[in-house]
């Protein structure tokens, strides 16, 4: 598998936290309750549930692009 990227559309997110929810070992909410990659994945490093995070997001605000 190539290196995977991480993005997310800050100025999209509206902080439903469905990527947390279905990624927590990649993403995390911050203290105003929008999502983040947690510190050191933002590769993914192979998360089986990395892509399904990303189509959970209810506004796209996730993309995950190979390297």
């Amino acid at each position: 598998m190539s290196p995977q990227r991480i993005d997310i559309k800050t100025d999209v997110c509206i902080g439903a936290g469905q990527c947390a929810l279905t990624a927590p070992d990649v993403f995390t909410q911050d203290d105003d309750g929008f999502s983040q990659v947690l510190p050191g994945r933002e590769d993914g490093n192979g998360s089986p549930l990395l892509r399904e995070a990303a189509r959970a997001c209810p506004v796209a605000a996730i993309s995950i692009r190979e390297e």
